[in-house]
């Protein structure tokens, strides 16, 4: 069953804070991405596209787990667990919603053969220090 973000866990999501997902390569080995993320409906979220590790691994293996730090306390982080669902973001959308978040402005032209998705957790497992 997904967990409800609390206030504190959400605020850094909100914040201008970079978060590393960690998925499971195929030999069995962990693999790491700095990401931007966002909230959709109380779920984490981020962009990515197809044909990165990340997506590969996830579209394999759907447990993921994203630390997120805070840019201006350290000292207060989270660590959050659980599994994903890929869908596909043919506009681009969350690219250019998070790119306004991190950044202020639209993110670089990408080709239309690039396709996007969207990577949606369904958290089970909250931990860190986060008050």
């Amino acid at each position: 069953m997904a967990l409800t973000l609390p206030d504190a866990v959400r605020a850094l999501v909100d914040g201008r804070n970079f978060a590393t997902v960690a998925t499971v390569d195929p030999d069995g080995g962990p693999q790491t991405s700095v990401v931007w993320v966002g909230l959709d409906d109380g779920d984490l979220v981020f962009s990515a596209t197809e044909d990165r590790r990340k997506v590969r691994n996830l579209r394999r293996d759907p447990r993921l787990s994203v630390s997120i730090t805070d840019a201006e306390n350290p000292y207060r982080h989270t660590q959050l667990r659980g599994t994903v669902t890929i869908s596909p973001d043919p506009g681009k959308e969350l690219a250019r919603a998070l790119s306004h978040k991190y950044l202020g402005q639209d993110p670089p032209h990408e080709s239309a053969d690039v396709q996007r998705v969207v990577v949606r957790l369904k958290t089970e497992k909250i931990a860190g220090n986060v008050k």
